[in-house]
């Protein structure tokens, strides 16, 4: 376990994911969020785990961010098994529902960023629904890389919204890459949601509960994107059961 200015974390193929429960991880977004602290927020699922591990620039990234929570249920496990009794999995899709319920409740604006203008229409409308007090922007950026003088832009369009929190939507690793590089530049706390747009737009199908609560949610992403998706997760499962093994029987 290391010590990190009051963060407890484990180590997962090299990522340092923090231990903490539920509470505790609401608890300080929101404190961040209504201070307009520059800090970033990882999800980190197995992909993100294994491709940590295989690029170290990327690794960097994940264990420099302010806060990075076990996404997928064999990250959590692998915390258990490390001594970490009762760590919870925390994922993306459920801190974003979370926090836009407090949110909404606390008169704080939210941001949205990535995506497609469709997806935001539609996940906009949703939030709406479920939260009628909730001051949101939707913002979809252009897939290419932006030009510095767009870039300056977007930023002081996140910073005159008064959002305490950017819901970062572009997908790994390019959404942790564009978090880590606009800390201290954006007034907000970035937390990378990957598909918690879709899911929460209802473009993408999320699991069943008993699924995601058993370490199955990629094999129900795998059935419904089966042409994008095999390559990724018969490569990355596998890398990461070779790594949790080695790492788990003392090796590096």
């Amino acid at each position: 376990m290391k010590v990190r200015t009051e963060r407890y974390t484990g180590s997962v193929l090299g990522a340092y994911i923090d231990v903490l429960s539920w509470d505790a991880a609401m608890t300080r977004l929101l404190g961040w969020a209504h201070a307009h602290e520059s800090r970033y927020v990882t999800i980190c699922n197995v992909h993100v785990v294994v491709s940590a591990s295989r690029d170290a620039a990327y690794r960097e990234i994940i264990n420099g961010s302010n806060m990075a929570t076990p996404d997928g249920a064999p990250v959590a496990w692998m915390l258990r098994r490390q001594g970490f009794a009762n760590q919870p999995r925390i994922s993306g899709p459920d801190v974003m529902w979370a926090l836009c319920e407090r949110a909404a409740d606390e008169s704080l604006p939210i941001y949205c960023y990535g995506s497609t203008d469709t997806t935001l229409a539609l996940l906009e409308t949703r939030l709406r629904a479920a939260f009628p007090a909730l001051q949101m922007t939707m913002v979809s950026p252009p897939f290419r890389a932006l030009s510095a003088e767009e870039d300056t832009a977007a930023v002081e369009r996140i910073n005159a919204s008064g959002a305490g929190i950017v819901f970062v939507g572009l997908g790994c690793p390019k959404q942790e890459r564009w978090m880590a590089e606009h800390r201290g530049r954006v007034n907000a706390v970035m937390i990378g949601v990957g598909a918690a747009f879709d899911f929460h737009a209802g473009t993408v199908q999320r699991a069943p509960a008993w699924m995601r609560d058993n370490g199955l949610e990629w094999l129900h992403r795998l059935a419904s994107e089966p042409g994008r998706l095999w390559k990724r997760y018969l490569v990355t499962n596998t890398l990461f059961i070779l790594g949790a093994a080695r790492q788990l029987l003392g090796g590096k």
